[in-house]
């Protein structure tokens, strides 16, 4: 595979967060948010990543667009080191790279109109001006579903899905070719996810886009993605094509998350996995693999030695029991 296939490229990625205490407020802990996270998106694919809240997923987004610093690894973007680009750079970078965010209400101005918030990426990024201008955000309500008129309302005239079309809209006003899209449906009644989830496979045909697709869960994920990543506690456990990793899941923890997606047919019989205790504190993972408190297939050498994330046939894994 060369690497021209591959618009993003991430190489241990690495975020730790700093505990502050004591008297003087020194650095008493580190929290391991992200703890080396390898991945790559090709042009005009999709990359699910899903996992509990607090195994730092959305953490990996940020740091993906440099929202936050990392602390050590890398992240490419067109074979371009995005933790080495300067100001003017990073600029660029920034007109390529978009994200939308889970709570549509939130990420959108309420002083602003419709029209303001999706026309202000394209005068930061000094695109069209004037009437083009103006008929470009029509053009990107049209495309999300919205009609012109829209454009001088405010957010809070709008439903929650009508909201995070806005967003998109937003997102789509600089021409980027990759989005982060922050778990943009948990946030939204069950009707409307499916219809947001349509609109982004809609305009990833359309406009050749790639997504970072950051979900809960892979009930949502399996529908928009052409390969998966399972993050626990940090960690990447599982990675590989979605379609696969969803029929023959091979880490406990994938198998545990396949096991939560509901069935369509109300008789079917389930084997639910249930997990025991609680998801350990990432300021204190445990030794060994971090999993292995609460994996119901754990051997001796769990605790003690941390799996390496390797190739097993067509994908990646973490996890002893895989030979």
């Amino acid at each position: 595979m060369s690497k021209e296939e591959h618009l993003l490229t991430v190489r241990n990625l690495k975020k730790h967060f700093p505990i502050r205490g004591g008297l003087f407020g020194g650095q008493i802990g580190t929290v391991q948010a992200v703890d080396g996270v390898s991945f790559t998106i090709k042009h005009g694919q999709t990359l699910g990543l899903v996992g509990e809240s607090g195994c730092g997923k959305s953490t990996t987004g940020m740091l993906v667009l440099r929202l936050l610093e990392m602390t050590a690894g890398q992240v490419l973007f067109q074979g371009q080191d995005v933790g080495q680009m300067k100001k003017q750079e990073l600029r660029d970078f920034r007109r390529h790279a978009q994200i939308i965010f889970q709570d549509p209400y939130a990420s959108l101005n309420p002083r602003m109109s419709v029209g303001d918030i999706i026309a202000e990426p394209m005068m930061l990024h000094d695109i069209a001006s004037g009437i083009e201008r103006t008929k470009k955000v029509e053009d990107l309500l049209k495309v999300v579903g919205l009609g012109p008129h829209h454009a001088r309302r405010y957010p809070h005239e709008f439903s929650g899905g009508q909201r995070q079309r806005i967003g998109i809209a937003r997102a789509l006003a600089v021409q980027p070719k990759l989005i982060v899209c922050d778990e943009p449906v948990s946030a939204l009644d069950v009707s409307i996810q499916s219809q947001i989830l349509n609109l982004l496979v809609d305009l990833q045909q359309e406009l050749g886009l790639a997504y970072l697709f950051i979900a809960h869960g892979l009930n949502a994920v399996k529908h928009i993605s052409d390969e998966i990543g399972v993050m626990y506690l940090g960690k990447m456990v599982e990675l590989g094509e979605g379609d696969e990793l969803i029929l023959n899941p091979l880490h406990p923890y994938t198998k545990t998350l396949i096991s939560a997606i509901p069935q369509p047919h109300p008789g079917a019989k389930k084997n639910r996995i249930i997990l025991q205790g609680d998801v350990p504190s990432p300021a204190n993972p445990p030794s060994g693999c971090r999993f292995h408190t609460r994996c119901p297939e754990q051997i001796a050498i769990c605790s003690q030695e941390e799996p390496e994330f390797r190739q097993v046939q067509s994908r990646f894994v973490a996890c002893h029991l895989v030979k």
